[in-house]
């Protein structure tokens, strides 16, 4: 093997180790917990021996704790080092996740901020009317996309229109004001608790919760709920409610 490729493997294994090292300190920090109780157990015999001989030099019964502490806690040793190594491994892994999704909100934060500016820009440079006009055009996008006879359609108990939310791309029965009515109720309920998560609407509006509604929601320093109706036609036919977002869910709404 030359040198060229060999750093190059290298080089590979260096990048996935560093992607999933999360996993891999969770991994062995699990393994040398069960390994640390493994060695205490296999330990103690040896430990009640020394403790005995310990009775026996002293000629009682009863060894005083500092004593019995003192003949058996080398015994223990090697069980110690293995735990203090797999609660650094666990620690490890909860700093690397802690300092990814800072990173993933600082980006997201950036991302939402430039995409405000660009939708201020483009209402004050074509106007109200021909913004909205782009909106629906997107939202018609959207459905083609996702045809609705190749999509489940979930009924809730909340109406007979059909509805598509374009955040989590699901087709579902529903009534424009109903929803209307939900968003203002977790409107109030925001301004007194100052958040609301994104399942905190869905489950509003009859829907089940979903992975990305636990990491999203609204703060209310950031802006209330804000939903943007668009009537378009699924499959050229049926009329269908879109569900846009005006204020984006964001991440570290708490």
């Amino acid at each position: 093997m030359n040198k060229k490729c060999f750093r190059g493997i290298a080089r590979n294994v260096r990048t996935s180790m560093k992607k999933h090292s999360p996993e891999i300190l969770t991994g062995i920090g699990i393994a040398g917990m069960i390994t640390t109780a493994i060695m205490a157990v296999r330990a103690t015999p040896k430990a009640l021996m020394l403790i005995e001989e310990k009775k026996d030099e002293y000629e009682t019964d009863e060894l005083p704790t500092v004593e019995t502490v003192k003949a058996a806690w080398t015994c223990y040793i090697p069980s110690a080092i293995v735990g203090g190594i797999s609660i650094f491994c666990l620690i490890g892994a909860s700093s690397v996740n802690l300092r990814r999704n800072a990173a993933l909100a600082t980006a997201y934060a950036l991302s939402e901020s430039a995409l405000k500016e660009y939708q201020e820009k483009v209402v004050e440079t074509i106007g109200e009317k021909k913004e909205q006009t782009v909106r629906d055009s997107i939202a018609k996008d959207r459905i083609n996309n996702n045809p609705v006879n190749q999509r489940e359609i979930i009924i809730t108990d909340k109406g007979e229109t059909l509805c598509y939310d374009s955040l989590s791309g699901r087709y579902f029965k529903s009534n424009i004001d109903k929803i209307k009515k939900s968003i203002n109720e977790l409107n109030r309920q925001m301004l007194t608790e100052n958040y609301i998560s994104l399942n905190d609407f869905y489950y509003e509006i009859g829907l089940d919760n979903t992975k990305l509604g636990n990491m999203l929601g609204w703060n209310v320093d950031h802006g209330l709920i804000d939903v943007d109706f668009s009537t378009q036609l699924a499959n050229g036919e049926t009329p269908c409610l879109v569900l846009d977002y005006q204020v984006a869910p964001q991440y570290d709404y708490y």
